[in-house]
């Protein structure tokens, strides 16, 4: 799928992005700024999680339950040194769940990604626009 969207749009984009149902680890990339924690509260919410959520840039993962009690991991690595680290929080455990993986800086751990999981891409373009390509 790929797709050019504003901001104003994102709804539409997460509902588009569910309908294609890809895999339940999706990683996240794109620069600092481009939108991918927006886009993933988004996602969060169409997949029916009704309490706040907000970046784990410090916590590393932060968990949430949606109306059918399905689980979202929201994962930020990018204060991540090594590989390690992530394994010291037990990411194999999260990874291997079953349940909804949003992974942004996903190349911290490139290693210990799954072989089955998504991908989204979302790069800047014109009039503060985004490209977004979800394989």
């Amino acid at each position: 799928m790929n797709i050019v969207f504003s901001l104003d749009q994102i709804q539409e984009v997460a509902k588009k992005i569910i309908a294609q149902n890809p895999k339940k680890i999706i990683l996240f990339n794109g620069e600092m700024g481009v939108g991918k924690t927006t886009l993933i509260k988004q996602l969060c919410k169409t997949l029916g999680v009704e309490d706040a959520t907000s970046s784990p840039t410090f916590s590393l993962v932060n968990e949430y339950y949606t109306s059918d009690n399905q689980i979202v991991y929201h994962f930020d690595f990018y204060r991540l040194n090594k590989e390690t680290e992530a394994l010291d929080m037990g990411v194999d455990d999260y990874l291997y769940s079953g349940n909804w993986c949003f992974i942004e800086w996903s190349e911290k751990i490139a290693g210990l990604i799954p072989e089955e999981h998504s991908v989204i891409t979302i790069e800047l373009v014109n009039d503060g626009k985004r490209s977004l390509k979800l394989v």
